[in-house]
């Protein structure tokens, strides 16, 4: 009995005498027994870019607006894309590079004061991460189908042929001209200027209807309701020389993770192509948007060598502040103030002090 219960006694003071300590675990190292495992956070910055997509697509009569309209006329397709905003949001996630091993022992402030340095995100889960949504771009094809209605007319026409015969005369063998009618296509020119006319057609009975120079009498709603369908017919026929423009929208995310090893702090964070839209940072095939990380002036760091294990201490991150700005080139899209966690400095704080008492 005085053997078993000397036993229990030194058992317990083993216990008792348990202490917090915090160990980085390598690439093959095992977790030591009763320890939980945390990671340092890293900041990941998610920009939400939307660009606005112009699809331009030249009228079938285009070269003849000049000639029949008097007006100028844009002849070859066109699509461009021009940034209209950009988010930016710093996710924060854990380091994957760095995990750490705590033994918080039996002490109520060490469990404490680590749950509360997780949630003032100093210290993370190892598995924390931050989900974010793919979205995927088709590109809009350019074709001829808009015009399609506007076009619907005749085609065809009736032509004039002459041809000549041989008849037998009084003293010889004489032509004679024979004249033959047949139906032919139209020209694009001979239908660019059938459609011309009928603009002016249009323009001058909308003329008329609205000076009242008609048999008919319009007013109220049947003025109106005229009116306008004049005015989309005439639209109809001008795109067919003006051609016709359609808006779209992209958007997309992209994400830039800093290196502690970028010496200037300068990352091409994605790329846009004016016929393309926006790209990823990989697709050298547009032109790239830049962002550039500033740090703030600060006092000296205090840093710490985590591969030291830390005696009753929780190794953590301190974040560096930077100016944030993406460039398009010379221009400045925006800029932003953020924390960027893996850019500051790493040290310890006591887990087990009551800190209640500072």
């Amino acid at each position: 009995m005085k053997n078993l219960f000397k036993i229990l006694l030194i058992a317990i003071a083993m216990v008792t005498t348990i202490r917090a300590e915090s160990q980085i675990i390598n690439p093959g190292q095992g977790v030591p027994a009763g320890a939980i495992v945390y990671s340092l956070p890293m900041t990941a910055v998610h920009l939400t870019v939307s660009a606005e997509n112009e699809l331009f697509t030249a009228g079938p009569y285009a070269r003849f607006a000049q000639k029949y309209l008097g007006v100028q006329a844009r002849e070859e397709n066109r699509e461009t894309y021009r940034i209209t905003s950009v988010a930016m949001v710093p996710y924060i996630e854990a380091d994957p590079s760095i995990n750490i091993a705590l033994n918080l022992g039996n002490n109520k402030n060490a469990s404490a004061n680590f749950l509360e340095m997780i949630n003032q995100g100093l210290i993370m889960w190892s598995d924390s991460n931050a989900g974010k949504m793919a979205k995927i771009q088709f590109p809009s094809l350019a074709s001829n189908s808009d015009f399609l209605r506007s076009m619907s007319g005749s085609n065809l026409t009736n032509e004039m042929t002459t041809l000549y015969r041989t008849v037998q005369g009084r003293s010889s063998l004489d032509r004679a001209a024979v004249q033959q009618s047949q139906v032919v296509e139209k020209s694009l020119e001979k239908r660019a200027e059938e459609t011309a006319n009928m603009i002016f057609k249009l323009r001058a009975k909308r003329l008329d209807i609205i000076t009242g120079e008609t048999d008919a009498t319009f007013s109220g709603d049947a003025l109106r309701a005229a009116i306008a369908e004049i005015n989309r017919l005439e639209q109809e026929y001008l795109d067919l020389f003006l051609g016709k423009t359609d808006i779209g929208k992209q958007t997309m995310s992209f994400d830039v993770v800093p290196k502690t090893d970028n010496e200037k702090q300068i990352y091409i964070a994605f790329r846009i192509s004016d016929t393309q839209g926006l790209l990823p940072a990989s697709n050298l095939s547009g032109r790239p948007v830049v962002l550039e990380l500033i740090r703030e002036e600060a006092s000296a760091a205090v840093n710490m060598d985590a591969t030291v294990a830390a005696k009753g201490r929780v190794i953590y991150r301190k974040p560096a502040m930077v100016n944030a700005r993406l460039n398009d080139g010379q221009t400045l899209l925006m800029q932003s103030r953020i924390p960027v966690y893996q850019l500051g400095n790493m040290m310890s704080f006591p887990i087990e002090i009551a800190t209640g008492r500072l």
